[in-house]
């Protein structure tokens, strides 16, 4: 939603970027070329693919689940991150927005860790706890269509083992949560998983202000 992390001036954001952001060419090219397209909003931010990578990184995840791929750039941040037999299952509907993300990740060498599933991320989910993927990942990410957020959250919790992370985008929603006169469906949907979490005592909780708000859950 927000091309910088809520409540920082223009001045300090850049500040933030200059002495944090440690920038692959792969990426800024990504990221230039999103700029151009019309849902460019979507993408996540430099700072934000950063932190997802510090987290893999920390955590030392090698199976990973992304649902909400758009073009490739938070997948592309994890897959560098991930060591060489490291995995990420990617969700997404759109083979137009996809084919920019397989373009960036071939040419970052990082395509053969990234399994992308063209399909409703329900499915690919379901069909994955089907397949006796349950507790088989180390970490998920999830940015996709606001109203499914509980759907994608307790099929992810479902999927990642115990101690492992998941990474939820968008839950200060531009600032829109916390107007109560915004009854929206995506602000309405944000608002009822933000407090469904917050008495979820499966995980360890955590909001912060990073980009447009992420929740970090700990499977307990």
């Amino acid at each position: 939603m927000s091309s910088k992390s809520l409540g920082l001036s223009e001045g300090l954001h850049n500040y933030l970027l200059s002495v944090s952001l440690r920038d692959a060419d792969v990426l800024r090219e990504l990221r230039q070329e999103t700029a151009q397209h019309a849902m460019s909003m979507m993408q996540v931010t430099p700072d934000e693919g950063q932190f997802l990578a510090f987290l893999v990184q920390l955590i030392q995840a090698k199976k990973t689940l992304e649902v909400g791929v758009f073009t490739g750039y938070s997948a592309l941040s994890v897959a560098l991150a991930l060591p060489d037999d490291g995995q990420i299952v990617a969700c997404d509907i759109s083979e137009e927005y996809t084919a920019i993300a397989r373009r960036y990740w071939q040419m970052a060498g990082v395509a053969h860790k990234i399994d992308l599933r063209i399909a409703p991320a329900l499915e690919t989910l379901d069909r994955l706890i089907a397949e006796g993927q349950a507790g088989r990942f180390d970490f998920a990410f999830i940015d996709a269509d606001k109203t499914n957020y509980w759907n994608y959250y307790e099929r992810s919790l479902q999927l990642v083992r115990p101690g492992g992370l998941i990474v939820v985008d968008n839950v200060l929603w531009s600032g829109q949560v916390a107007d109560a006169s915004d009854r929206s469906d995506s602000t309405q949907a944000i608002r009822e998983f933000n407090q469904r979490l917050h008495h979820d005592e499966r995980i360890t909780l955590s909001m912060i202000p990073v980009s447009d708000g992420l929740t970090l859950a700990i499977r307990r």
